[in-house]
């Protein structure tokens, strides 16, 4: 019996992740509070007064950033503050809609000062910084993990997919058969709607930011395609917990 294995959201896009036991969805919305804010550099398209959906390249991302991918976060519900920590940096707790200032200040030493420069922070709300053009979240394969492990001769965190869910009991690979059906978790239904292409971001180990993989040559040489996980777009608001059964409708 396949079942979520784990759960993971990313409150500020890029800069951080944090596992849960947990999490009520809702139709049409993105994971909650999963990358619910998003940080504009000074080369954006981004309307800071009344923010709406842009594509990713508009952002700090860690294609861009490695050192990003060393960072870990936590969220407070009740109070909107964020704690972001970074071996190199230490730990900052902040509300990302009102101290701006002291997050720019935190995060400057890993922003390469030939690049984009961070200047502000966005907040889409439920909608979620989504790297689709629609809310969605993100199903990864625990087979599929182990399958590139293999295939690299070396172990892989989990953590460089950035992938909300995480299940346990498929074969390799089955979670792109899912494209255009609807799948069960917990008391939730998704459709699956497409592959998660990949990019950069996943050659950076989660604890250092280091360049330390060569995930996409991996998956190119050894599958024929860049893609892991599936993007799925939530049709049936639902509890989901860990250890709850997935299945295919």
């Amino acid at each position: 019996m396949a079942k979520i294995a784990a759960i993971w959201r990313h409150p500020i896009k890029s800069h951080g992740r944090e596992s849960l036991a947990s999490v009520l969805l809702s139709a049409g919305q993105a994971l909650p509070w999963d990358r619910r804010w998003a940080v504009v550099h000074d080369n954006a398209h981004v309307d800071m007064d009344n923010p709406v959906w842009v594509p990713c390249q508009n952002f700090m991302i860690g294609t861009r950033i490695p050192a990003l991918a060393g960072i870990w976060a936590a969220l407070d519900e009740e109070t909107g503050q964020v704690t972001l920590r970074h071996v190199d940096l230490g730990a900052l707790t902040f509300d990302p809609d009102t101290e701006t200032p002291a997050f720019l200040d935190w995060v400057a030493p890993l922003c390469a000062v030939d690049r984009a420069m961070p200047t502000g922070i966005i907040n889409l709300g439920t909608r979620g910084a989504t790297d689709t053009d629609y809310p969605s979240v993100t199903v990864m394969n625990m087979a599929s993990h182990r399958a590139v492990e293999t295939a690299m001769g070396q172990p892989l965190e989990t953590e460089r997919w950035r992938g909300n869910f995480w299940v346990e009991g498929l074969p390799a690979w089955q979670e792109r058969d899912w494209i255009g059906h609807h799948v069960r978790i917990g008391s939730a239904v998704l459709l699956v709607r497409e592959d998660v292409r990949r990019c950069q971001h996943t050659a950076a180990n989660p604890v250092t930011g280091q360049r330390d993989a060569d995930t996409l040559g991996t998956l190119e040489q050894n599958f024929g395609h860049r893609n892991f996980g599936v993007y799925a777009e939530i049709v049936e608001s639902g509890l989901v917990n860990l250890d709850d059964k997935v299945e295919l409708l």
